[in-house]
């Protein structure tokens, strides 16, 4: 289906910038289908991943999301500032801080869960059930540190 979708242009023939691009259009669409729920996509993934690996620490959170700790942080605030996760000191390690969905928390993800549900069935019939399967496929492979790491090594060679 989504190749019928495609016009003549193949634009660039970098990977990086084809997955940016389609990154950020993806991106624009759920945020649009979010918006009712106050929040943007990457907001909702922090909360429903905090939500699967509660409690967790910024460094758990950050490698599960595959984000910069750095970046993760600064993304974090808005949602403490607005009671959405709480943040403590792990009391095993004072080096850390625990994160966790606050009750305000776990009502705003439920509450993006039906729109999120929409953008998800939307997704599906522009791109076609398989085809969306076969990509989530691909992406998991591109995070996978085996990919990674033989990336890294073909790039030595």
């Amino acid at each position: 289906m989504a190749e019928r979708m495609v016009k003549a242009d193949k634009g660039s023939k970098c990977s990086c910038t084809a997955l940016r691009k389609a990154t950020r259009r993806v991106s624009q669409l759920y945020d649009t289908a979010l918006a009712p729920s106050g929040l943007k996509t990457t907001q909702r993934a922090i909360l429903a991943q905090i939500g699967r690996s509660e409690p967790t620490t910024v460094g758990r959170l950050a490698n599960a999301l595959v984000m910069d700790s750095g970046a993760l942080a600064h993304t974090l605030k808005p949602l403490e500032r607005d009671r959405l996760v709480a943040i403590a000191i792990d009391p095993d390690d004072r080096r850390n801080r625990l994160i966790t969905l606050t009750r305000q928390g776990r009502a705003k993800l439920s509450e993006s869960d039906v729109l999120w549900a929409k953008a998800q069935s939307s997704f599906e019939a522009a791109f076609g059930r398989v085809e969306s399967d076969s990509l989530r496929a691909a992406l998991r492979l591109l995070v996978s540190d085996q990919f990674s790491s033989v990336f890294e090594e073909a790039l030595s060679n």
